[in-house]
């Protein structure tokens, strides 16, 4: 049976530090995201944009900037991912700003609720977004999807899935992580989140680090993987708001998508924080692109 993909755009910047993530669905979709899914067999189809309310660009308040804006912003998707996970569709959601996991991923969440499936998530990113408006030096949401999945956050922000906390630690794995606030590696140890950051990469190697992230999984795992961009070195993906030196490689970012693919458990996808504002070219977009293709099966050989 052809399995059903769903494309959607969320295109706002409305939790970032920088103007420009809102263009990054376009980005995708002119970097051909829909013909190389095809490429893979899938039965895709572009379900255009959610609307929300436009980016004011006003300073924090008590803590948080836009808060009633990325509220808004993260209820719209959760009701468009879960309607898609209620369709059977595997739902890829195209950012905008790493904020909108809160949506998304709280949408996956109730369905594995309502389905009686197992989540694990897959967090690739270059920061741990587990401040709070207490420690935040910005008060940018995309700072804080992680600490509000797992129950610390503003009540508007992390009732939207109608379980708090929306996510348990123990099903987040974190990969490829290099910046962590002073006050945010407090809350992560407390958390006890499983955190595989760049040292323990380079110590281990991607394919040990993803041998571990995908461990005690089975048939009935739902695996959700949320790609921010600037988890890749920015000597090859330029195009994100806040780049990290010191990031994945071409070819580790590669077998990370590929081992995730090798699980064939993959059943939904962020894809974040890509901004053509800051790229050259269009290349970041290609490359997520790329990885994506990874995702759902490209290899060099055919593969058991």
């Amino acid at each position: 049976m052809t399995r059903k993909v769903s494309l959607l755009g969320a295109p706002t910047d409305i939790g970032a530090s920088v103007r420009g993530a809102s263009m990054g669905p376009q980005a995708l979709r002119v970097a051909g995201i829909v013909p190389v899914l095809a490429r893979r067999g899938l039965d895709v189809i572009d379900l255009g944009n959610v609307s929300g309310p436009p980016n004011p660009w006003q300073e924090p308040v008590n803590g948080y900037r836009h808060l009633a804006q990325v509220v808004q912003w993260n209820q719209t998707v959760h009701d468009a991912v879960h309607a898609e996970l209620k369709r059977g569709s595997l739902p890829i959601l195209l950012g905008g700003d790493h904020c909108l996991a809160i949506g998304s991923i709280s949408a996956v969440a109730r369905h594995c609720r309502e389905t009686n499936k197992t989540l694990r998530v897959l967090w690739l990113d270059a920061h741990a977004d587990f401040n709070t408006h207490l420690l935040t030096p910005s008060g940018n949401l995309h700072g804080m999807p992680v600490a509000c999945l797992c129950g610390k956050g503003p009540q508007e922000l992390i009732e939207i899935g109608g379980a708090v906390p929306a996510v348990h630690a123990k099903a987040l794995r974190q990969i490829g992580i290099r910046s962590v606030d002073d006050g945010e590696k407090r809350l992560v140890h407390e958390a006890d989140l499983d955190v595989f950051d760049m040292r323990y990469i380079d110590e281990m190697g991607m394919r040990h680090t993803m041998e571990l992230a995908l461990d005690a999984m089975d048939a009935q795992t739902h695996l959700h993987v949320s790609f921010d961009v600037d988890f890749l070195d920015p000597d090859i993906a330029p195009g994100v708001g806040t780049t990290v030196r010191g990031g994945p490689t071409y070819r580790e970012a590669q077998l990370c998508m590929e081992m995730i693919a090798d699980t064939g458990l993959l059943a939904s996808l962020d894809v974040m924080e890509l901004n053509p504002a800051l790229d050259l070219r269009n290349r970041t977009a290609e490359l997520a692109v790329d990885l994506v293709e990874s995702l759902f099966g490209k290899s060099t050989l055919m593969r058991k």
